[in-house]
């Protein structure tokens, strides 16, 4: 599993320094929605920056292997060109984690931000600052923070997966973020008033004490079930089937709430893959809580687990 070992920088290589980082982060930057006054170069420069920013920066004390580093994608897809260097954009972040001993990576993260507005002139500098992060413009600071914000979702959930509440200082990071914020009237998704799903309410979720079971399901799912498929199959799936079986009580408990929404967003191929080949009773007991806790996918888990 993963070793994280903490090296001082006096006794790094170079080589050492480069694998440092613990992302391997892609970045596609879309512009197909917007008018053709706008000369479209300059989001190939905002493409190879970003993809900089994420995959160059250390944000964390811990040295990555390269084959250790998360997987993940930040599709940002301009919607819309304001004026005086203003777009509007949706954000998707995709982030996945390798599980034990096999080839396959398991989705940690599938999520579009909607509110994403932001400030860019080519070749400006992009760089995040967990110490200012509304900068000396906050359009031109809120594109870098809601980047930083979501990177440490990715290590917290990451970290989360192979320890009990192992991504807390990652989403405390996040939470600071979102607490300190930049502010204008074009600036949405940090704050409780703008909307049930954004920003703040996953922070808040995730950093919320009362939902600290949310952090046992996470670690539970993962590091108990899917890391035990190889070597035991059917521990495996029973380890996972507790872990949503508690996912099921979550939300019983605490309807509407959207971390739990997010832990099962995009996962409805994985979870249908576990059990197709389980025994008739597991399969029979993960279709019906899968059926009540991702609603929408319902009829593919009838289909495929009968």
């Amino acid at each position: 599993m993963r070793n994280k070992l903490i090296i001082f920088l006096c006794l790094m290589s170079i080589t050492a320094i480069i694998n440092a980082q613990e992302l391997q982060g892609r970045v596609t930057v879309l512009a197909q929605q917007i008018n053709t006054t706008v000369d479209k170069k300059i989001f190939n420069t905002l493409q190879t920056q970003l993809t900089n920013l994420i995959n160059s920066r250390k944000w964390s004390d811990d040295v990555f292997q390269s084959q250790e580093k998360i997987q993940c994608n930040f599709l940002l897809n301009i919607q819309s060109a304001e004026d005086n260097n203003v777009y509007k954009a949706s954000l998707t972040v995709q982030a996945t984690r390798p599980v034990y001993k096999a080839s396959y990576q398991s989705g940690l993260m599938n999520f579009q931000d909607g509110d994403v507005t932001f400030k860019y002139v080519e070749f400006q500098p992009v760089e995040f600052n967990e110490n200012r992060v509304g900068g000396s413009d906050p359009l031109q600071a809120n594109l870098t923070a809601v980047i930083a914000y979501y990177v440490y979702m990715i290590l917290g959930m990451d970290y989360d997966s192979f320890a009990p509440k192992g991504g807390d200082e990652f989403f405390k990071k996040a939470q600071n973020i979102v607490n300190n914020a930049p502010e204008s009237r074009d600036i949405t998704g940090w704050k409780a008033f703008d909307g049930l799903r954004n920003r703040y309410w996953l922070a808040d979720n995730i950093m919320d004490t009362k939902y600290n079971l949310i952090h046992d399901i996470i670690y539970n799912y993962y590091r108990g079930g899917l890391d035990n498929m190889l070597e035991d199959q059917e521990s495996g799936q029973s380890n996972v089937l507790d872990a949503l079986s508690e996912l099921q009580d979550f939300i019983q408990e605490n309807p509407n709430t959207m971390i739990a929404q997010f832990l099962v967003q995009g996962k409805s191929t994985e979870y249908i893959g576990i059990f197709k080949k389980a025994n008739p009773s597991i399969k029979s007991q993960a279709r019906e809580i899968l059926s009540k806790i991702d609603i929408s996918n319902a009829p593919d888990y009838n289909q495929e687990l009968k």
